[in-house]
C-alpha cells in the first residue's frame, strides 16, 4: 500500500477468487479519525494478496484519505473498492463508479425543512460543549452532530461518554424520525459524536449493489461470500444493516486491535 508494495494479482486471479473483506473506517481499521497504523496496512496488504479487500464508511472520500492514505499514497490504490459515503461515491481500481445524490433525492424544500429543524433543536441543546459544523452535507447523506465536528479528539472522547449517559443522540433521532416520517428517511448512529441521515435503504448495504454489478460485466466476478467487519453492529448502529444482511458473513469488532485479530484469524494470516 506504500510505493514498494508488491504488485497484486487481478481480481480475476486472486487465490480465493470469489472472496472479498469489507471493512467499516472508525473504531474498526482505525481508532476514531485517527490514522491507520503499519500494523494494519501491512495485514491488509497481506490480506489482498488473498481475496479482495474494500472499506466502506459514511464519510467522504477525503476523510478517508486523512486516516488511510498518505501525501504518495491515494487510499483508491490500497483497496480494490472504495466504497465512500456508503458506496454513493465508490471506486474500483482506481477508477470511479457511478453514483448518486441525496439532495437531488429529497429535493431542495423537504432538505430546508430538515436543515431548519436541527439547527433550532441543537441551539436549544444544554450540552457542556458545542464547537462547529453541526451538520455537514455528503454526496448520500447529512451528518448531524450536537457537539459539532470541529471539536478537539478529547472533547469527542469526553461528550460520547456524556452522550452514552444522557442519550442526547439517541433522543434526537427518535423526535426526527417523528417529525420527518414522511420524508422516507433513515438515521443512523455511529462513531463518537453524530448520526447519519439518508434515504431508507442507502445504509451501508447500499455498496453491496456495486459488487453485484460487477458479477453482470464480462468479465467480472461474482462475489458470493462477502465478510463485512464494523463495530457499530448493535440495532440502531450505522454497520447493523450491513452486518446483518443475508449477503454478507458479519464479524463484530471492538477496535483496530481485535479487528486485526480477527483478521488474521478468519482468513490464516
Amino acid at each position: 500500500m506504500d510505493a514498494g508494495a508488491p504488485p497484486y494479482p487481478p481480481l480475476e486471479d486472486r487465490p480465493v477468487k470469489n472472496t472479498i473483506a469489507l471493512f467499516d473506517v472508525d473504531e474498526t481499521l482505525t481508532k476514531a479519525r485517527q490514522s491507520v497504523t503499519p500494523e494494519m496496512l501491512s495485514t491488509l496488504e497481506r490480506l489482498r494478496q488473498k481475496i479482495a479487500i474494500g472499506f466502506v464508511g459514511g464519510s467522504n472520500l477525503a476523510k478517508q484519505q486523512e486516516q488511510l492514505g498518505a501525501a504518495d499514497r491515494p487510499v483508491t490504490t490500497m483497496f480494490d473498492f472504495c466504497f465512500s459515503e456508503n458506496g454513493l461515491t465508490a471506486y474500483k481500481m482506481g477508477a470511479e463508479l457511478p453514483s448518486n445524490s441525496f439532495i437531488k433525492w429529497l429535493g431542495e424544500d423537504p432538505y430546508k425543512e430538515l436543515v431548519r429543524w436541527t439547527l433550532h433543536y441543537i441551539a436549544d441543546l444544554d450540552i457542556p460543549v458545542k464547537r462547529g459544523t453541526f451538520i455537514e452535507f455528503r454526496n448520500g447523506m447529512v451528518n448531524i452532530s450536537p457537539i459539532g465536528r470541529n471539536a478537539s479528539n478529547q472533547e469527542r472522547h469526553d461528550y460520547e461518554k456524556y452522550d452514552k449517559e444522557h442519550k442526547i443522540r439517541e433522543t434526537m433521532v427518535g423526535k426526527m424520525r417523528e417529525k420527518f416520517s414522511h420524508l422516507g428517511l433513515t438515521f443512523s448512529i455511529g462513531g463518537q459524536i453524530s448520526f447519519d441521515v439518508f434515504p431508507t435503504g442507502w445504509d451501508k448495504t447500499y455498496c453491496l449493489k456495486h459488487l453485484e454489478d460487477e458479477a453482470k460485466k464480462p468479465g467480472g466476478v461474482n462475489y458470493t461470500t462477502i465478510h463485512f467487519f464494523g463495530d457499530k453492529t448493535m440495532k440502531g448502529g450505522n454497520d447493523y444493516e450491513i452486518y446483518t444482511d443475508s449477503r454478507t458473513i458479519g464479524h463484530s469488532v471492538e477496535g483496530p486491535e481485535d479487528c486485526l485479530k480477527q483478521i488474521k484469524e478468519t482468513f490464516n494470516l
